[in-house]
């Protein structure tokens, strides 16, 4: 592959049932600003260098439905405590509070209304 055509990343791609609702816990629980906030059916969350694209699927599987496979990203911070105050403070859905893990990050589980999931991890080297 030559290099003119490099991938680089743009977002994440969610299915969400209900796209309001999703958007309204993006901004005001997890932080995000919201992009393409007229278009009817896609949404685009932006925080910091993270951009997710929510996509409006009233009829998609539940994430909840297929179990580990509901995790979409992985997600690195420099304060990982920080984080997780602020998103619990808001009422965020966190399902693993931050923990050391062995192989050198501190993390926390974080999921969405619909049940996507994503880790947030901080080196702690």
């Amino acid at each position: 592959m030559s290099d003119t055509n490099t991938l680089r990343p743009f977002a994440f791609v969610l299915a969400v049932q209900d796209l309001d609702r999703n958007t309204v816990y993006f901004r005001d629980v997890l932080g995000f600003r919201v992009e393409w906030a007229d278009a009817t059916d896609w949404r685009i969350v932006v925080r910091g260098g993270v951009r997710i694209m929510l996509g409006h699927c009233p009829d998609a599987l539940s994430p909840t439905a297929t179990g580990d496979h509901s995790y979409f990203g992985y997600l690195e911070v420099d304060d990982v405590n920080a984080l997780h105050d602020e998103i619990v403070q808001k009422g965020a859905i966190v399902l693993q509070p931050p923990v050391d893990r062995p192989y050198g990050m501190r993390e926390c589980t974080v999921a969405t209304p619909d049940g996507h999931r994503f880790v947030v991890g901080q080196s702690i080297a």
